[in-house]
């Protein structure tokens, strides 16, 4: 793909939009035609020449220089101060223990969740609250947009040759957040990974999907727990048998729940991970474990992680409404990590 040259008038950009999907260049929804000066302007936001190295997947041999990252940020959408955001994504994308040949060809249709912490995401007003998850916000469409761009343009992930989703999902055109630091009661995510409250940082996650969970009625943890611990326990999906990471995501009545009981973070994910399981005997049942029950598989469980430290907890959503959510892993333990990068800003 390259850039085109300035465009003069509305028809000139319509015809270049139209190109742009005869091309293949686009996630199926209309881009921004990118210009020099546009490209040039995402470049300056964060530093950058535009043969600067992000990263590299060695699967599949291709090396992301700046001005890949900067052209597909135009086409959707962002704007320059966006920039520094995408580059630390970039970079956790390329990470090996994120491992993004296997997600981003696999049958099972991940997402790429985009996860902001720090400063940078009040600067830049990514979306923390109400519908977080959804439409409305351009720092949170665009960032997400311009990784599955980048996937489709410089790495040739597109569907139905090296992407081959079954199903696919809405997410895998854009899924990005910030953690709503300001109600939550505990550490933030980055910093509970080591960064500072002032660093900025970005985490990916290969999400499978995306599982709401409603409880109207409880006051104490236990109860309102114990429904989020089902539904992470799920005999159908992924990560009962693959046990890799969970993300759960309180919203605002259920974080000013565990807020009123002074439950810690590790109170949390300790309660989860110890009621989180099905019986060897259910999976073996639903044809999710091989071979006939046998003694002692009605006692023996599973859980969907391998330990507590392997669900990530934030908070996000807005102040009203009891609903949290699972963020559900891809794979297995071993083919996929969510990793956390800074943020620098220039």
């Amino acid at each position: 793909m390259s850039i085109e040259g300035k465009v003069a008038d509305p028809e000139q950009a319509a015809a270049l939009i139209e190109l742009y999907h005869e091309k293949g260049w686009t996630d199926g929804l209309p881009v921004v035609p990118p210009c020099r000066s546009s490209v040039d302007a995402m470049l300056q936001a964060a530093g950058l020449a535009p043969t600067d190295p992000i990263g590299e997947i060695p699967t599949r041999n291709v090396r992301i220089t700046a001005d890949k990252v900067a052209i597909n940020a135009v086409m959707a959408g962002c704007l320059p101060s966006y920039m520094p955001v995408l580059v630390s994504a970039v970079k956790g994308l390329c990470n090996p223990d994120f491992n993004y040949h296997g997600l981003a060809t696999s049958t099972g249709g991940a997402s790429v969740a985009v996860i902001v912490n720090g400063p940078v995401a009040r600067i830049l007003g990514i979306n923390a609250e109400d519908n977080a998850f959804g439409p409305g916000f351009r720092p949170n469409l665009t960032i997400g947009r311009t990784l599955r761009l980048l996937m489709m343009n410089a790495v040739n992930t597109r569907p139905g040759k090296l992407d081959r989703s079954t199903l696919g999902s809405p997410a895998k055109i854009a899924f990005c957040f910030a953690e709503n630091e300001a109600v939550s009661p505990w550490e933030p995510l980055h910093v509970e990974r080591g960064f500072s409250p002032g660093q900025s940082a970005t985490t990916l996650f290969a999400c499978e999907s995306i599982v709401q969970t409603y409880n109207q009625l409880s006051s104490r943890p236990e109860p309102l727990l114990m429904g989020m611990a089902d539904a992470m326990a799920n005999m159908g999906s992924m990560n009962i048998i693959g046990q890799q990471q969970m993300g759960v995501v309180f919203g605002g009545e259920h974080t000013e729940v565990l807020r009123n009981s002074g439950w810690t973070k590790k109170a949390v994910k300790d309660f989860l991970f110890a009621h989180a399981k099905r019986s060897v005997a259910d999976l073996k049942r639903v044809g999710r474990l091989p071979g006939e029950t046998a003694d002692g598989d009605e006692q023996t469980f599973r859980h969907p992680v391998r330990n507590p430290e392997d669900i990530f907890v934030v908070c996000a959503g807005g102040r009203a409404g009891s609903f949290s959510a699972i963020l559900t892993g891809w794979g297995s333990i071993k083919a996929t990590r969510s990793v956390t990068t800074p943020i620098v800003v220039p």
